[in-house]
């Protein structure tokens, strides 16, 4: 029994999936815990230039689902314009997706998942979808705290447009054809931080290790979680001085923390010494486990520290990676307006529009 998804491809129906037994599972190499292959999780050839690294990323988001058994159609995917925006065509290609305006992505995905919150959300940005056109979009998304995953491939260029500064772009930073940067960069992470975003994480797309727990751990966070990730320009922006480039990430990447994401469904056991790990509980009982590499001290769940360490950070022009603040008792959007477990979008239009007698009676009641 088979179904045509999206790309014309044959594949077994997500029931079929779901009802095999885990003995069943077992028998076939090559599968995650819902019988699926991680060809299953790959989307469209990219088109992007080679050595891009939001093709990277999109390999790492294909990692992380498939490792966690989401089914691919549970899942939609958000985007803006630019670059960064055409990488959802590059993985999950059972999903539903939705490409909208430049900088409008979070009005798109708040009416999709306000409409069904059984979804889970994973949008896609870059710096200047993000951090300029669309800035005001991105604040009032973490404000609100939609539970979807918001990952901005960090570039500090418009690439799609040919290497003008974006609101990421380093300070005295010369680029060719755009000439030399006056402006001082905005710092994504601490936005969102200061306008109340749960969980928020810096890492870069040469670090697939720390990039795919990152992802795992953002796909359980109960509201939004946001990923800054740089992720280098190879063709406008990759000379060894700009901070979003390969040389620079390599060179300066300070770690906060090592991260492995330890999924509820699983009994993994974590080997660390007494006083060199911190464990945070998410809402559903999985666990992020950060491991201290020096002695930095930092906490993920204290704010002012986390804000503290950007700002250190900024002025010492240092890259810092890993989970930076997490706060995982705060309510989603969905929990706020108090939508219950049916999403609106399953409700009956019997249950949700007034018959056509009681809008009469109203109406009469007006003369």
């Amino acid at each position: 029994m088979t179904q045509t998804i999206n790309s014309g491809q044959s594949v077994k129906p997500a029931s079929v999936a779901q009802n095999m037994p885990l003995s069943g599972l077992a028998k076939k190499a090559n599968v995650n815990i819902i019988g699926l292959e991680k060809a299953d999780y790959k989307g469209a050839d990219s088109t992007l230039c080679s050595g891009c690294g939001h093709d990277s990323i999109s390999a790492q988001i294909i990692t992380a689902c498939y490792e966690l058994g989401i089914q691919p159609e549970s899942l939609i995917k958000f985007s803006g314009i630019g670059c960064s925006s055409k990488s959802p065509a590059y993985f999950m290609s059972r999903s539903f997706g939705f490409n909208s305006l430049h900088g409008r992505m979070p009005s798109v995905a708040q009416g999709a998942l306000l409409a069904n919150h059984s979804l889970q959300g994973l949008g896609v940005s870059g710096d200047g979808d993000t951090g300029s056109i669309g800035i005001g979009q991105f604040l009032h998304l973490v404000r609100r705290n939609l539970r979807m995953v918001y990952i901005i491939e960090n570039n500090g260029v418009y690439g799609l447009t040919k290497g003008q500064f974006s609101a990421t772009s380093d300070i005295g930073q010369e680029l060719k054809h755009a000439g030399k940067n006056e402006l001082p960069p905005i710092d994504l992470c601490a936005e969102a931080i200061i306008s109340g975003c749960g969980f928020v994480a810096r890492s870069f797309a040469g670090d697939p290790k720390q990039v795919v727990p990152l992802i795992k751990a953002a796909l359980r966070h109960r509201g939004t979680a946001v990923l800054d990730i740089i992720s280098p320009c190879v063709t406008f922006n990759n000379k060894d001085d700009s901070t979003k480039s390969y040389t620079w990430g390599r060179e300066h990447d300070e770690r906060i923390n090592d991260i492995q994401f330890v999924p509820n469904a699983n009994e993994i056991q974590v080997e660390y010494n007494a006083g060199e790990a911190k464990e945070v509980e998410l809402h559903d009982g999985s666990k992020i486990v950060l491991h201290k590499v020096d002695e930095t001290m930092h906490d993920p769940t204290d704010k002012h520290a986390a804000m503290r360490l950007l700002t250190d950070a900024h002025d010492k022009q240092e890259f810092v990676t890993g989970l930076l603040y997490i706060d995982p008792n705060r309510e989603n959007l969905a929990e706020v307006h108090d939508l219950g477990e049916t999403p609106i979008a399953h409700i009956p239009n019997s249950k949700l529009r007034p018959s056509p007698e009681s809008l009469l009676k109203l109406i009469a009641g007006m003369f």
